[in-house]
């Protein structure tokens, strides 16, 4: 009979956990708001994943403008070695 009472002490504390984290992510987005309008807090500076986000896109834009810059001239070296 003991077992049956820690397993249940050990399923209901399990519930009380994950009750808490729902309540936590649900109310997430209101405390947020709050803190905002009451202006406790700052904007968090980009963190390492963010600013290899954005090193990420840059060199994605450079690498598409130079491919677009190749192959333009690789066009325009064609026409003019056909004569056109």
């Amino acid at each position: 009979m003991n077992r049956h009472f820690s397993d249940a002490r050990y399923y209901l504390t399990r519930a009380g956990a994950h009750a808490k984290k729902g309540v936590v992510e649900t109310l997430e987005p209101v405390v947020a708001k709050g803190r905002e309008l009451a202006g406790r807090e700052a904007e968090p500076e980009p963190g390492r994943v963010e600013r290899l986000r954005a090193k990420l896109d840059d060199a994605s834009d450079r690498a598409e403008n130079e491919a677009a810059d190749f192959a333009a001239d690789a066009r325009r070296r064609v026409r003019r070695y056909r004569g056109t």
